[in-house]
């Protein structure tokens, strides 16, 4: 019988189908729901002691930037869809160029 291993859902990778389930409002807002739910268990995690700080903070660090590139994400759609453009042609920029802005 084979063994399934599941991972607990600080040690998923939520980028890998970022672009798949992002081609919608309701899809994009659903990964940010589990991106929160995943920051939640890293802080759950650390307060028991299950990882390390360093662990904590890498993986909370690569969440902020997925979080900031769903917010990106959801105003290109909305700026789009106001110019009566088609919100679709919208992307998910790369973090380098989501990271930097100035608000």
């Amino acid at each position: 019988m084979a063994t399934v291993t599941v991972q607990p859902p600080w040690r998923r990778r939520h980028a890998v189908g970022i672009i798949s389930v992002m081609t919608t409002d309701r899809g994009i807002h659903d990964q940010i729901s589990e991106l929160v739910a995943a920051e939640h268990d890293l802080r759950r995690a650390l307060s028991e002691h299950e990882i390390a700080p360093e662990e904590e903070h890498a993986r909370l660090r690569e969440i902020e930037v997925q979080l900031d590139q769903c917010w990106d994400l959801l105003r290109q759609r909305q700026a789009l869809r106001g110019s009566g453009q088609d919100p679709d042609a919208a992307s998910v920029r790369p973090a380098s160029e989501v990271e930097n802005y100035r608000g």
